[in-house]
């Protein structure tokens, strides 16, 4: 998949396609659905399949501050798209100029003259333009004016009243429910980064752990995970490994920032400063504060057990 950062110079070959248009968040079930749509149009009409998001998103340009909330942030949204079979993604900057497009701007200058494109699909909440003033009618109305199809791709849903969404998956994450959220997704919620030099305390109580920032990456609930991890080197998965994680401030020694600990299970060596992705498969408790380091010892055992007998299942 080829990944493009402005509209300036793509290549003739990636123009008239046929394009979702979305934020995509965790990629989800419904993100799914709409982008297979996507991509039968393209089969159908000869044309490449190709998404247009923004990086950074609107709510990162207008809430510069605001804690992270991202399902999937830009490295783990491409590796999804292009498992999906997506041709080409375009990652536009979203800034003050873009803030400032109308929906007609947004029409005009990035689909019609910037992108050429062949028919645009989007789900039936998309907005665009400033102030979300653009929606699906307005979308249809202009593509009939400048001769490209539109398809508004209807909600999916996660039950008789639930519509599949990324706020609602955020909402099971915070809540430890990371296998509910899994079943939204389509695949289980991954954490990915570089394992960084720690304080090694868990070296020190028999369960060295693989350290690791949430840069970026919504926050889930605290606690202990069963999880499953890959070790990436030039983007591919070389080794893979059943595990226990903690996330958190890890009350007994009260760190500032939360941090992601991960102990693989039959695992000797050294991966500092390797990429690894972290699967959240299951939530085995909260955080604890305990009354001496023999009794935290004796909980990380029974994580460890509890870990191994839900990854068994």
């Amino acid at each position: 998949m080829k990944i493009f950062r402005h509209i300036a110079g793509i290549p003739r070959e990636y123009k008239g396609a046929v394009v979702a248009i979305g934020n995509f968040d965790g990629v989800h079930r419904g993100h799914q659905a709409l982008i297979r749509r996507a991509i039968r149009h393209a089969e159908v009409r000869g044309v490449p399949c190709a998404v247009l998001t923004f990086e950074p998103t609107s709510r990162e340009f207008f809430q510069p501050g605001a804690e992270p909330i991202r399902l999937t942030p830009f490295r783990s949204k491409a590796h999804i798209l292009a498992k999906l079979g997506v041709d080409a993604m375009f990652a536009l900057p979203f800034d003050g100029e873009m803030a400032h497009h109308t929906a007609q701007d947004f029409v005009l200058e990035l689909l019609v003259k910037g992108l050429e494109v062949e028919c645009v699909v989007v789900g039936s909440d998309f907005r665009f333009g400033a102030h979300r003033t653009g929606d699906g009618a307005v979308l249809a109305y202009m593509g009939e004016m400048e001769g490209f199809a539109v398809e508004i791709f209807p909600t999916v849903m996660a039950g008789m009243e639930e519509k599949i969404s990324s706020t609602l998956i955020r909402t099971l994450l915070r809540e430890g429910h990371p296998d509910d959220a899994a079943r939204l997704l389509g695949h289980p919620f991954v954490i990915e980064g570089r394992v960084e030099h720690g304080e090694k305390r868990g070296r020190t109580l028999g369960f060295p752990t693989l350290n690791m920032h949430l840069d970026g990456y919504l926050r889930p609930a605290y606690g202990i995970y069963a999880v499953r991890t890959s070790v990436i080197e030039d983007e591919v998965v070389t080794a893979r490994y059943d595990g226990v994680a903690n996330f958190g401030i890890r009350p007994m020694f009260e760190i500032e920032a939360p941090l992601m600990e991960t102990y693989l299970f039959d695992f000797s060596g050294d991966l500092y400063g390797k990429q690894i992705a972290v699967e959240l498969v299951a939530y085995l408790r909260p955080e604890a504060k305990f009354a001496s380091v023999e009794a935290l010892k004796a909980q990380m055992t029974k994580d460890v057990a509890d870990a191994k007998q839900v990854l068994r299942g």
